[in-house]
Formats: structure tokens, C-alpha cells, sequence
């Protein structure tokens, strides 16, 4: 293999409010904990059982993360994409600490509000919303796999150009 990827792709509820905090340039980071919960039958006792692991997550892509401060709260449902990393710092008392985190940067990531009006989000056309940081027209999508609708019309060249052209 020529290369290699680092790809995460998460569905869970968020633990906590979006933090937003501003770095020395003026870009804001926007963080927060996404709870993914697997469930099982055990198979000795037949009792369900379920183990929840907790995912920090950094967004450095400011429009990804005022979607994130407007429409996400605690406890809504997103799907996101992003990368592990991991940083070094010291804690208070000057220990060294490592923490791995799933980041949504600058131009890759995505962001989709899973919620419909009413529950986590507060989303005010009722539909779930997705957001990418590649670029707009995601807006509205209902699902993180759903494709585009193809150009459809009267052939003519205008109808078929695709806006996400980056030229």
C-alpha cells in the first residue's frame, strides 16, 4: 500500500454543549463529547448488556463549528467525520498527559444533525441538516450516504454545470 488513511466516522449523542474558545489568530475552536453505545445479549445469562465509549471531538473549521454552536446541544445525535490525533501537554501540576481526539479540520470533515425538531437539536425547518466542510450544497441532505439527485431538465449545457466545480 502506497499510502495510508486516517479516517473516523462516528453516530452518537453528544455529552455536553459545544465549548467555544478563541485561539491568539481569532479562529474559534469549537469542542464537545460524542457517547457511542454498543448493546449486546450475552450469551451465558441472556441479559442485555451495553458498553459506552466517550469520543472528544475538536472542530477547527469555522463553519462546521457554528453549525455546531448554533444547532448542536447536549444530547442530540450527529454523524460526523474527522481524524485521530493525538497531543501531548501537562496537566496543571505538570505531569505529562496524552489525549487522542477525533478533529474536524479546516476543509475535511463533515457534520450532520441527525435530530429532528423537537429533540436534541433545535433545527428550525424540522429536517436533519449536513454540513461539510468541502464546500456548500450538503445543506438538507436527509442522509450522510445519499447521493446528489442527478441534473435533470432541458439538456441544455446550464442545466447540467455542477456548482461544486472548484474552477
Amino acid at each position: 500500500m502506497a499510502g495510508s488513511v486516517n479516517k473516523v466516522i462516528l453516530v452518537g449523542n453528544l455529552g455536553r454543549d459545544p465549548e467555544v474558545r478563541r485561539m491568539n489568530s481569532g479562529d474559534s475552536v469549537v469542542s464537545f463529547s460524542v457517547a457511542t453505545t454498543e448493546s449486546w445479549r450475552d450469551k451465558m445469562s441472556g441479559e442485555r448488556k451495553e458498553r459506552t465509549e466517550w469520543h472528544n471531538v475538536v472542530i477547527f473549521n469555522e463553519n462546521l463549528g457554528k453549525i455546531a454552536e448554533q444547532y448542536c446541544k447536549k444530547g442530540s445525535k450527529v454523524y460526523l467525520e474527522g481524524q485521530l490525533q493525538t497531543r501531548e501537554y501537562q496537566d496543571k501540576d505538570g505531569n505529562p498527559r496524552k489525549v487522542t481526539e477525533v478533529v474536524l479540520q479546516r476543509f475535511r470533515g463533515e457534520l450532520t444533525l441527525l435530530d429532528s425538531r423537537g429533540r436534541g437539536g433545535d433545527m428550525s425547518d424540522g429536517d436533519s441538516g449536513s454540513y461539510e466542510s468541502s464546500g456548500g450544497g450538503s445543506f438538507g441532505r436527509q442522509s450522510p450516504m445519499e447521493k446528489r439527485p442527478a441534473a435533470a431538465g432541458s439538456g441544455r449545457m446550464a442545466d447540467v454545470i455542477d456548482d461544486d466545480i472548484p474552477f
